[in-house]
């Protein structure tokens, strides 16, 4: 139990408002996206800036105590849980964009910065942020970084670290740091890389400086209907072997159309196999001929339907389905588990036929909706967190799922990081070796594990299991 004296020591730093300790609560807190796993902090501390979290972070190190970094809680693999932490920090009060550069197209925000806000900032000088994750209208910048972030549009313009340039990183010491710069290379290290992806393990990052990109001239968006997946992703392979880059491609399977049909009414058919979403974009001139070769491609892999938006209205219509797609699937099931695996693109038939095959063996429904311009699947798990043998099924399942897409090439995440949910799966891609290297270069930032600890690696001298919290599954 965290004594009162240390309670209201951070009380004294931030204020009452911004200190929440009460069982009742924190409970809030006890789990982001990925609710398989549940954990609540005793106490979570808001600060409202960085010189807040140093004094926070400072008076933790003096007591020997360990913390954890929090944004908005829309991760997907437990990361922000408190293992061994009784303090969680949180950034979404530190929300203010601090500096808008468009001639040099930069920008500088807080950690609690909503991912869309940067894009609406910047929209009318023509410019946009281009990670766009699902969540995009919740998550924060600093979770983002945490993560390394993709979404639908990584496919041509890459995912957080392509669009990071510095970092505020405030150290467990509560030492702060400037990593990277307002410019585009820095010698030596790529230490701002570094941080992009660590899930929170160096320290808490306040302040991020972020590349802004140009909107496009132009937009042309298709939805291609087949009747199987095999047919749709023939498609995806055709249009990347064509030497055309779209902006994206996500596949919707006839579980998860179904879903978002009956939830939005977007105009798909619920007897369709796969839907295909392809965006191309750039200079207006040349869009047209490409659009043409992609509508070409998709006729020539058995496509039954090919509708072009006929305007911005409809576009918009399009996508907004498909990034809702997590929120329609609430109508399948009590309860959903998203996992994130990665495949080569020409390895999508396969991996579908084993993630069917394992929701057989396992007896669990699973819907598909991916980026399939990048390989990047996630299945989603249907089940009732009530029935602990469902759970038991449910994790059974993702563990293979993910180890299908390593033995295929792949990777056992895309963009939802490791957190706590796939530690027993990082042997599958990393030696003995590898794994060591990789916890002596984070002791470099965090040499008394004290930030986030029990994520990423198991912790020497202890199992996996004993390192997580407490599933919470009634039978």
């Amino acid at each position: 139990m965290l004594a009162a004296r240390i309670v209201g020591a951070l009380r004294a730093i931030v204020g009452d408002d911004a200190v929440i300790a009460r069982p009742s609560e924190v409970k809030v807190y006890e789990c982001d996206g990925y609710t398989l796993e549940k954990s609540a902090p005793e106490v979570v501390v808001l600060p409202r800036s960085t010189d807040e979290v140093v004094r926070i972070v400072r008076l933790l190190h003096a007591e020997d105590l360990a913390f954890v970094p929090r944004g908005a809680g829309t991760g997907l693999s437990g990361g922000c849980l408190p293992i061994n932490a009784p303090v969680m920090i949180g950034t979404s009060r530190m929300n203010r964009i601090v500096e808008l550069d468009c001639d040099n197209r930069r920008a500088v925000v807080e950690a609690g910065v909503i991912n869309l806000s940067v894009t609406n900032a910047v929209r009318d000088r023509g410019l946009c942020y281009a990670p766009d994750p699902s969540s995009q209208q919740a998550c924060t910048i600093g979770g983002n970084v945490a993560e390394n972030s993709g979404g639908p549009h990584t496919l041509k313009y890459g995912v957080t670290t392509n669009h990071v340039l510095g970092v505020e990183l405030v150290l467990p010491s509560g030492e702060v740091v400037q990593l990277g710069g307002a410019v585009e290379d820095i010698p030596g290290y790529d230490l701002t890389g570094l941080v992009v992806g660590a899930e929170g393990t160096f320290g808490i990052v306040t302040q991020v400086i972020l590349r802004l990109v140009r909107q496009p001239e132009a937009c042309k968006t298709l939805l291609a209907v087949f009747d199987s997946v095999d047919d749709a992703t023939a498609a995806v392979s055709g249009i990347i072997a064509a030497g055309m880059i779209p902006a994206a491609m996500e596949m919707m399977d006839q579980v998860i159309v179904a879903a978002v049909e009956a939830a939005f009414h977007a105009g798909f058919p619920t007897d369709a196999g796969a839907v295909l979403l392809i965006e191309l974009d750039g200079l207006e001139a040349g869009l047209d001929p490409q659009m043409q070769r992609a509508v070409e491609i998709c006729r020539t892999t058995r496509s039954r339907v090919v509708r072009v938006a006929a305007d911005n209205v409809e576009r918009a219509a399009l996508w907004r389905s498909r990034k809702r797609a997590f929120g329609a699937v609430g109508r399948l099931a009590p309860n959903y588990c998203t996992q994130d695996g990665v495949v080569p693109r020409t390895k999508l038939p396969e991996i579908m036929r084993r993630i069917t095959a394992i929701g057989q063996r396992h007896q669990l429904r699973i819907g598909n909706v991916f980026h399939a311009g990048d390989g990047n699947i996630h299945p989603i798990l249907l089940f009732d967190e009530r029935n602990a043998d469902e759970v038991r099924r449910v994790l059974d399942a993702g563990a293979e799922i993910l180890a299908a897409c390593v033995e295929l090439g792949g990777s056992i995440t895309g963009e939802h990081g490791i957190g706590i949910e796939k530690i027993a799966q990082m042997p599958l891609l990393f030696s003995p070796a590898d794994l060591l290297v990789m916890s002596q270069l984070r002791q470099v930032f965090d040499p008394e594990r004290h930030c986030n600890p029990g994520k990423i690696f198991p912790t020497p001298g202890s199992c996996v299991e004993t390192r997580r919290p407490h599933r919470q599954a009634a039978a």
